[in-house]
């Protein structure tokens, strides 16, 4: 961990210290939810706590088995106690954008299944209204893209599919469908464009979650922790 980011890292260790010997832990992916299973890993072997994971990806998932912690699918577990997350984007009602990882559908059953909903970040992904620095990824069926695309457009985004970097062909998710990430050049009532976008025949899910995080954990460079509430 002395490689880890300290503005990451620091938020990190404080979503960790929260948790307690024999809770179900939902753990979420990207770069700083992979740091928070790692120091959860730590605080495992160093205190001997026992907890069970729900990951919301493959990857979340084999990193955090490699580390000894026990997974289990969400279902398998009901309510979760408290699940940890990164977000793109966080608003002042804390109202998030995700799904750079292309795992948000998964992110978002762990985050409605559990008591507390952690996210993590660092000031840089603060804003004052979502979509200032982030598109809105929709999860898509592969079949239905140009349609959907049509009414996103309706709907006064810019609809983009997301194409793979190190492969051909577009970014497959962990339910074998495509991302369109969608700007939008204000996002005026978050809310309604939930809703919205959810009502389109061929969208599995979106990046949008609203009103689900109990606390943002805002890790700085210092290694100390503003904590945002609602």
């Amino acid at each position: 961990m002395t490689n880890a980011d300290p503005a990451k890292l620091a938020a990190a260790k404080n979503a960790v210290a929260r948790i307690s010997d024999g809770m179900k832990i939902g753990m979420g992916t990207g770069s700083t939810a992979s740091i928070a299973i790692r120091v959860l890993a730590e605080r495992i072997n160093a205190e001997g706590i026992k907890v069970v994971g729900a990951p919301s990806s493959f990857a979340s998932e084999r990193l955090a088995r490699s580390l000894g912690i026990p997974t289990v699918p969400v279902s398998a577990l009901g309510q979760l106690d408290l699940s940890f997350d990164g977000a793109d984007e966080v608003s002042p009602s804390l109202d998030l954008i995700k799904g750079r990882g292309a795992a948000h559908t998964r992110e978002k059953i762990i985050a409605c299944s559990s008591s507390e909903f952690i996210v993590l970040v660092d000031d840089s992904k603060l804003v004052e209204r979502l979509g200032e620095k982030s598109p809105v990824p929709v999860e898509v069926l592969p079949m239905a893209v140009e349609f959907v695309n049509e009414q996103l457009r309706k709907l006064g985004g810019r609809p983009e599919l997301r194409m793979g970097k190190s492969k051909d062909g577009p970014v497959v998710s962990d339910q074998g469908m495509w991302i369109v990430d969608t700007h939008f050049d204000s996002i005026i009532d978050p809310a309604a464009l939930d809703r919205s976008i959810k009502s389109i025949p061929g969208v599995l899910d979106h990046g949008l979650f609203i009103g689900m995080a109990t606390a943002v954990l805002v890790g700085k460079s210092n290694g100390t922790v503003k904590v945002l509430t609602k």
